[in-house]
């Protein structure tokens, strides 16, 4: 029997798999997936998401890609990893997973394969009325060229829309990259950073996972000083706020105890001094051990 079983869960509650069932909207977060929803149907071009790692960028693209699901007129694809060795690498990918046809994709050049979106993007756009929308995660990582691409592809538009809809969801340092490119950051018709959570987030976050996760159980698991020593260690990063719950959980199973204590999220850390995972484990933060 799973650990989460024996606690009277019917599912884990802490996995760090980007389920968006699981997803906490805080205030931030709900902020910035209403206002590129909006975006996306005014049809305005390009968003940006910035955040920390652990911040829920990953968890927010998911809940973005489950309400366009929802939409019949609304294509999309999601990009998890925008590292491309050329020009063509990305175009071509862009092509492939749009479903565009060519007669010999595989040799095409990029300049014809350039032309095959631009003719799909109206396409879909201005015949058909709907909308393309990319998303793309770790969008930091996008070379200089890769950006210039989507900064052409940008330009297709109508008098009244975008036929593009590009979402980039990234690291704080993709704000560094695009600032200097002054042609590329004009366009940005909306820019949201992510912060990580509250005192009192984090004990929301935690309570909405308990209770998805089918916790029924009228007794809190984890006690106010638990959850303050929590929010303290991880610095209110949802994944970091994630790992040391699940932590926290087996500890309790281990140990055959009922709630989850400060003492219980010490003991965690300490062992995490002792055995030296705090150099390599980005859950907790070097800061977070000093006493």
């Amino acid at each position: 029997m799973s650990y989460y079983k024996v606690l009277g869960f019917e599912k884990e509650p802490f996995s760090t798999s980007p389920d968006p069932h699981f997803f906490y909207l805080s205030r931030e977060h709900e902020q910035a997936l209403t206002n590129t929803i909006i975006e996306l149907r005014l049809r305005r071009g390009l968003s940006v998401i910035l955040g920390d790692i652990g911040t829920g960028k990953t968890t927010l693209s998911r809940k973005l890609i489950q309400e366009l699901k929802s939409r019949r007129d609304v294509i999309f694809h999601i990009i998890l990893d925008p590292t491309f060795e050329s020009e063509r690498d990305f175009l071509y990918s862009l092509a492939r997973n749009f479903q565009i046809s060519l007669n010999d994709m595989s040799g095409a050049m990029s300049l014809d394969i350039r032309e095959a979106l631009e003719k799909f993007l109206f396409q879909k756009g201005v015949t058909e009325n709907q909308s393309v929308v990319l998303i793309i995660d770790e969008a930091q990582k996008l070379s200089d060229r890769s950006l210039e691409m989507l900064r052409v592809l940008l330009n297709y538009e109508t008098n009244e829309y975008k036929l593009l809809q590009l979402v980039l969801l990234g690291q704080t340092e993709l704000h560094e990259k695009i600032i200097h490119i002054p042609n590329f950051f004009d366009r940005i018709s909306f820019k949201y950073t992510l912060n990580p959570l509250s005192l009192e987030e984090t004990e929301e976050m935690i309570g909405f996972r308990i209770e998805r996760a089918g916790y029924t159980a009228r007794m809190h698991l984890f006690l106010k000083d638990a959850i303050a020593e929590i929010h303290h260690v991880t610095q209110g990063y949802p994944r970091r706020i994630t790992m040391l719950c699940h932590k926290a959980l087996k500890e309790l199973v281990m140990r055959n105890k009922s709630v989850v204590d400060a003492g219980v999220i010490e003991d965690i850390v300490q062992n995490e001094m002792r055995t030296g995972w705090h150099r390599k484990d980005p859950l907790l933060l070097k800061n977070s051990y000093s006493t």
